[in-house]
């Protein structure tokens, strides 16, 4: 089943985040080889696809797993849970429907 990790990051996370951007790449591009991952990306603090100094204000990555419990852990050892760059993390399932 597919599951949704919702991610909302803290205040000025931009450093954080470039710090921690190489590992958190590297264990999504795990699930994507694996065929696992349905989409993933950053949501920019402003109207722009590249936001700059602006930085982001959260993630979402939506991908398969075997149960509610492995989403979480998955989410939980994220290195950008680890590094500080969320302040909080939702993992419910997702059922796809379009397109």
């Amino acid at each position: 089943m597919y599951y949704a990790i919702i991610s909302e990051d803290i205040d000025n996370s931009l450093p954080h985040r470039s710090q921690a951007r190489p590992a958190h790449i590297a264990r999504l591009e795990t699930l994507k080889n694996e065929g696992r991952l349905l989409l993933a990306g950053p949501h920019p603090a402003i109207d722009s696809p590249d936001p700059g100094d602006a930085g982001f204000t959260g993630s979402l990555v939506i991908a398969e797993f075997d149960s509610l419990k492995d989403a979480q852990n998955w989410a939980d050892a994220d290195p950008y849970v680890t590094a500080g760059v969320y302040k909080s993390v939702v993992v419910k399932p997702f059922k796809p429907v379009l397109p």
